[in-house]
């Protein structure tokens, strides 16, 4: 009993510390991003905001090794990854992905810290699939934004965490951008060993994150009458990627 008291207030702690270390650092990049006229975004996004993911990763104990890299020859892409754990949005931030902007669920803008690191970082809030109408609007302003921008952008397809253990069902979103943008997928895998893994909680254990950056996806002849089956073939390198990974 008194060991669990002692892992809950442990938790408590960790939890506490990350929400400072990120209030911290919002109101750093926030300084920065003043200072400059919001003319360094590259610099609080990838450098300041990366080290903060890696930071409070690093406060729970989570070393994160990354097996390949992203491309950063200036290409528009569309970065995608499975989604199964609270850990991954601050591997994401961890990952400094270059000029690319990301897709999180509205309601992480409620975290103050997350919100104003989102804001600066210019993330694309989403709602939930409950809601059919909004969520076309917003991938619709979203398309010319980085049309316009040319700017990267990453977005997990599953849509929600999975806890399941294995990959989830696929929406169409990431795909009508990248066929629509022309831009190439860049897919990884996130493998967070299930006994580190905090899934929809907050209490990771030390341990372990892998990240797997795959060849890119070339999509310069995709059209949308075929979305769906690109789609369902993506899918299911995933699939295969979650079994090798996980050696099932």
């Amino acid at each position: 009993m008194s060991s669990r008291r002692d892992v809950d207030w442990g938790c408590r702690l960790k939890a506490a510390l990350t929400l400072t270390l990120m209030s911290v650092g919002s109101l750093a990049m926030l300084t920065v991003a003043v200072l400059t006229a919001f003319q360094a975004r590259r610099f609080y996004t990838e450098a300041m905001a990366g080290r903060l993911g890696r930071w409070s990763l690093r406060l729970w104990g989570i070393r994160v090794h990354v097996h390949g890299q992203p491309p950063d020859t200036g290409q528009q892409c569309v970065y995608i990854s499975n989604h199964t754990s609270t850990l991954d949005v601050f591997v994401l931030i961890g990952l400094g992905l270059p000029n690319t902007r990301f897709f999180l669920s509205g309601f992480l803008r409620k975290l103050l810290p997350l919100g104003l690191i989102g804001y600066l970082t210019g993330v694309i809030w989403t709602v939930p699939q409950s809601f059919p109408e909004r969520r076309m609007t917003i991938f619709k302003r979203a398309e010319r934004v980085l049309r316009r921008s040319g700017q990267s952008v990453y977005l997990s397809p599953e849509g929600q965490r999975v806890t399941t253990g294995s990959v989830g069902a696929f929406n169409k979103g990431a795909f009508h951008l990248a066929t629509n943008l022309r831009a190439p997928i860049v897919p990884f895998y996130i493998f967070i060993p299930p006994e580190i893994d905090p899934g929809m909680g907050m209490c990771a254990r030390p341990g372990r994150v892998d990240v797997y950056f795959r060849p890119a996806i070339d999509t310069s002849g995709w059209t949308l009458d075929e979305m769906v089956v690109n789609k369902d073939r993506v899918h299911e390198q995933f699939v295969q990627w979650d079994r090798e990974y996980r050696g099932r």
